[in-house]
């Protein structure tokens, strides 16, 4: 049937709708875990919260990326925190 098959094949790539989807299920799976003071996804799950913007992430999302969005997540935090410390200390030396 190639090249003018009319069947949609799975080649494993994803679209810009699919990436859309995935970017949207992060946003807000990652406002939940702000309003409950997570960092680290899946910490939150002993307490019972974002289960459902969880499997909106974990259904919308590869593996890969989700690993990554997640360990871009715990960076920015640090990053965050030491940035944070950085200007404490430039302001104390100042003084």
């Amino acid at each position: 049937m190639w090249p003018f098959s009319s069947k949609k094949e799975d080649s494993g790539v994803s679209t810009r709708e699919d990436r859309q989807k995935c970017w949207e299920a992060r946003d807000r799976y990652f406002a939940c875990l702000d309003s409950v003071g997570v960092v680290k996804a899946g910490e939150e799950q002993s307490s019972g919260a974002c289960g459902s913007e969880n499997q909106a992430y974990e259904k919308n999302c590869a593996r890969s990326w989700i690993e990554y969005f997640n360990q871009r997540r715990v960076i920015a935090e640090a990053q965050k925190d030491r940035l944070a410390q950085a200007n404490t200390q430039a302001q104390n030396a100042r003084r």
